[in-house]
């Protein structure tokens, strides 16, 4: 609320936040942050003491029906580790959501899905900063994976037995240093492109928003190289 000028001071924003019924503040990682205040909003008798309990009692309600309070036997996650985590049920699950969240804007000609098949004898190009870096592959929030699991766009066409030739054109997402050479050589002999372009968390995440929807640096270009 302060960002947005709704109030002046952290002292101020504590009081309008504990009286609208806000009881968490997410501050990880800051020193000085707003519901520090709230002592010295009491003191000055801005919010009463019954207020705060109330916003505190459904926050320890919750933390003991997640057990955060119980022994760690009594606790049924306590005993989870990778086996059951990574277990092959587990994945397979991943998998099946992480199909299901595709959303395909056109099919000329029902490209999709490539069979691996009909890909036997073709040359695929798979090309662009998300081709083959599996850090820019997880957006704000994401958790952290082993490394193990993570199947870049080159390295699972690489699992179908097809002919595969790489080329990033630019190694990071903001795409500043662009070479074009490199895409054109790799996608001139192919008979399947893939481009894999986007933003990644170091061009776009919570509290860095852009003004524009544009592919960042020499994206574009990469894509119209591609398609030319």
């Amino acid at each position: 609320m302060l960002g947005h000028h709704y109030t002046r001071t952290f002292l101020e924003t504590a009081v309008a936040s504990v009286n609208a019924g806000c009881n968490l503040e997410l501050s990880y990682g800051m020193r000085n942050n707003v519901f520090m205040h709230i002592p010295q909003a009491l003191a000055m008798g801005n919010i009463t003491l019954q207020m705060l309990r109330d916003r505190v009692r459904p926050l320890f309600y919750t933390r003991m029906r997640l057990g955060e309070f119980d022994p760690p036997a009594m606790n049924p996650y306590s005993s989870l580790d990778l086996s059951v985590v990574q277990s092959p049920e587990h994945r397979n699950l991943s998998l099946e959501a992480a199909v299901k969240s595709f959303v395909l804007l056109k099919n000329v000609q029902g490209t999709l899905p490539l069979q691996a098949r009909d890909l036997h004898g073709q040359r695929l190009a798979v090309v662009g900063p998300f081709a083959d870096n599996p850090q820019v592959l997880f957006g704000d929030y994401a958790p952290v994976p082993e490394p193990q699991y993570i199947y870049t766009p080159r390295r699972g066409l690489e699992m179908l037995g097809a002919n595969v030739s790489f080329a990033a054109g630019c190694s990071k997402p903001r795409c500043q240093r662009y070479s074009r050479a490199e895409v054109v050589r790799v996608v001139g002999v192919a008979d399947v492109v893939l481009v894999c372009l986007g933003t990644g968390i170091d061009v776009e995440t919570e509290a860095k928003d852009r003004s524009t929807l544009s592919l960042p640096g020499h994206q574009l270009e990469l894509l119209q190289d591609a398609v030319q």
